[in-house]
C-alpha cells in the first residue's frame, strides 16, 4: 500500500514538472533563481521522468498494487 502512495506522489511531481517545463519555462527561470543555474528546466529530462514513472506504475499495476 505504501508503494502506491509513493508512486502517486511521484506521478503528481512528474506531471507538475512537465507542465512547468512545457508551458511555463520563463516563470521557472525567474522564480528558481540560483537553483535554475544548477537544475535547468529541460523538456527531455522531464519527459523521461514521466515515462519512467509511468513504467513503474505499469509494473505496480501488473503486481496488483495500484489501480
Amino acid at each position: 500500500m505504501i508503494e502506491a502512495l509513493i508512486w502517486y506522489l511521484f506521478l503528481i511531481d512528474s506531471t507538475g514538472a512537465n507542465i512547468v517545463v512545457w508551458f511555463f519555462p520563463k516563470w521557472y527561470k525567474k522564480k528558481a533563481g540560483w537553483f535554475y543555474k544548477h537544475f535547468p528546466a529541460s523538456k527531455g529530462w522531464a519527459l523521461l521522468y514521466l515515462i519512467l514513472i509511468l513504467w513503474v506504475g505499469s509494473a505496480l499495476n501488473r503486481l496488483g498494487i495500484i489501480f
